[in-house]
């Protein structure tokens, strides 16, 4: 493997190194949590010979007293001095015990000596200190020879007493986890490369046997949303997954300029590696450019062309072999034109005999006779001799190798059963490679990559909870209209408080208009208050709001136009196309005359009520009137003058 290679391992195996650390950084805290707290004291001695008068001799004493301290250092440590030691302090604890809790080490080139002792309490590691120095001193000083007047040679002097540790020296909590995390770290990246090793599975070209060679002829990226339909071509022919198989096609076509191939195998190593897929898409492909094409499916033990397809499959090659029938009876077109599929048809007792057999090498000779191409979709090579026979009888054989599935060991040995019998072996293709998140095609046109089921499930929800206003729309049951905030007060305000009606009627400026547009008034104080006024407006009966372009002018003679001498019911109302233009304002306009037109707010509250019980014939014969009149009447603009006609009309 190469650098870079190994850094793949690491970068795909992340997540476990990830886990391995924190697990060993968590591991070094528990540790450092549940040990108990523990505390040195250093005392120090500094050891000299008792005299010394001359240069010399205070030179031969300094070299002596250097021999002379590696020495005392292994002395303190010793029965002979830990024994006073245990006794001075009342310990509960052995001398070997003692001895374990205490380290003497001595400076290089130095004649200090010093004594650490180590303890759970403070107070008793200086006290352990300060009487191991007592004493060795004392020892040193027993052991010594003297002089004549019975001085000791050597002197040892306590120059540092030991004192309590204010904090602990162990555990130390910050270390424990660092170096749990180390541990854990270097753990995770060996397991990461020794499963890299020991994983043998074929990823992408590089993996296929180096000898002998074989050419790689593609690459089929994986999509989740193939399936048992192989149709891909059909379903999106300009999608990535389909262009891999077009770089195929041309791949085979170039593979032996000077021979032309006429006749393949498309075949796998081992079960559930999509060779009948890729030989269904492949067929499809080479339809585009190689004229008549035959896909035939010569499984016969588990045949899957036909399912994938589509296509009926008790009548095929089983039947053409035992002379049943001839090529012309079970040839099925299907796909795009000059594409046939031979489905497999019943599976016979003997397969094995059928394929190796003089009636399919007839089978062979005629077909590719009439088409131009023929792509033989056979059983797996390490599971049966089917794929080794037909590829000896045809140009070659194409395997595939499904990412993470087959094991280059199993590759190899389908490579060597070709070769045992003298096939060809054409290629090597990845079927199922990891894609790369974001492909470029031609076109600079980017195609993203087949949503996760998480993602596929996110979208379901959404489209769930989503309201359908097109369905809505279909019922009837729009949305009311919402209330206009740029006018202020209502027709109450303007011209007194209406009637209390029992249903909502709505008022109309004439009877042309109502062919094309309807302005209703909702007469009902209710709405009236809750939808901001009347003349804000026109509550349509399937909830379409009106049109904010509508001028402020046009919208003003609308709302003075419409009188209850033309009542007619909401079921009157247009669509919201011809309600909300301002050329149906003006013609609302033009249509109000002095004589018939009276303001809502002068009407007498005996006069509404006459209308109101009007309403109903006038709704009657306001209807016969729409129907009469034309559907697209044409209206005059706002800037063109209203016609003699049209006043007389009004």
């Amino acid at each position: 493997m190469e650098l870079g290679e190994y850094l793949a391992v690491l970068r795909k195996r992340w997540f476990v190194i990830l886990v391995l650390a924190l697990v060993g950084g968590g591991l070094g805290y528990a540790q450092a949590a549940t040990s108990t707290p523990m505390y040195r004291s250093t005392s120090k001695i500094f050891v000299s010979l008792a005299r010394g008068e001359t240069v010399s001799e205070l030179v031969q004493g300094a070299t002596y007293t250097q021999n002379l301290v590696e020495s005392y250092v292994q002395l303190a440590t010793m029965p002979v001095v830990l024994d006073p030691v245990i006794d001075e302090l009342g310990l509960d604890v052995s001398a070997r015990a003692l001895a374990g809790t205490v380290q003497a080490d001595s400076p290089l080139n130095t004649v200090i000596i010093e004594i650490s002792a180590v303890s759970a309490d403070a107070e008793r590691a200086a006290a352990v200190a300060d009487a191991v120095a007592r004493e060795l001193s004392t020892t040193v000083r027993d052991l010594s020879p003297t002089s004549a007047d019975g001085a000791a040679s050597v002197e040892m002097t306590i120059v540092a007493e030991a004192r309590p540790a204010l904090a602990p020296f162990s555990p130390n909590t910050k270390l424990d986890v660092a170096t749990g995390g180390a541990v854990g770290l270097g753990l995770g990246v060996l397991l990461a490369l020794l499963g890299a090793q020991l994983d043998t599975r074929v990823r992408s070209p590089r993996d296929f046997p180096a000898y002998p060679a074989r050419p790689a002829l593609g690459s089929i990226p994986f999509d989740r949303s193939v399936g048992v339909r192989g149709q891909m071509l059909l379903d999106n022919p300009h999608g990535v997954l389909v262009e891999s198989y077009r770089r195929l096609r041309t791949n085979l076509q170039f593979l032996d300029a000077s021979r032309p191939l006429r006749a393949i195998v498309v075949t796998s190593s081992v079960p559930g590696e999509g060779k009948s897929t890729t030989a269904v898409n492949l067929a499809l492909v080479m339809a585009e450019k190689r004229g008549r094409v035959l896909l035939v499916d010569t499984d016969l033990r588990n045949p899957s062309v036909a399912k994938i397809c589509g296509l009926e499959g008790g009548a095929g090659l089983s039947a053409v072999l035992i002379g049943e029938a001839t090529v012309a009876d079970v040839v099925q077109p299907w796909g795009t034109e000059g594409l046939d599929v031979i489905a497999a048809g019943r599976i016979p007792p003997n397969p094995s005999q059928l394929v190796d057999s003089d009636a399919m090498e007839a089978f062979l000779h005629e077909v590719t006779r009439t088409y131009d191409f023929v792509i033989l979709d056979t059983a797996p090579l390490l599971a049966l001799t089917d794929a080794a026979v037909l590829a000896r009888r045809t140009d070659g054989a194409l395997v595939l190798a499904r990412s993470r599935k087959v094991r280059r060991h199993e590759l190899a040995d389908a490579l060597a059963s070709l070769d045992t019998v003298g096939a060809t072996c054409l290629g090597l293709v990845v079927n199922g490679a990891q894609a790369a998140k974001t492909d470029i095609h031609y076109g600079y046109t980017q195609s993203t990559p087949t949503p996760t089921r998480r993602e596929r499930m996110r979208e379901r929800r959404r489209r769930a909870s989503a309201p359908d206003h097109a369905a809505d729309a279909r019922r009837g049951l729009g949305a009311a209209a919402p209330a206009d905030t740029h006018r202020t007060g209502t027709l109450d305000d303007l011209f007194g408080p209406a009637p209390v009606l029992s249903e909502p009627v709505a008022v109309h400026a004439d009877a042309e208009a109502v062919a094309d547009h309807d302005l209703d008034v909702d007469l009902d104080p209710a709405r009236e208050h809750g939808a901001g006024g009347r003349g804000d407006h026109d509550a349509r009966p399937d909830g379409a709001a009106a049109d904010d372009d509508t001028t402020g002018t046009a919208a003003a003679h609308r709302d003075h136009a419409t009188t209850p001498d033309h009542a007619t019911t909401p079921e009157h109302a247009t669509s919201a196309e011809h309600a909300t233009s301002a050329e149906h304002g003006a013609r609302a306009e033009h249509a109000t005359s002095a004589e018939h037109a009276t303001p809502v707010g002068h009407a007498t509250e005996a006069e509404r009520t006459t209308e109101v019980e009007r309403a109903p014939e006038v709704a009657h014969a306001t209807e016969v009137e729409r129907r009469a009149a034309p559907r697209h009447a044409p209206a005059p603009t706002p800037d063109e003058p209203a016609t003699d006609e049209s006043h007389d009309r009004a």
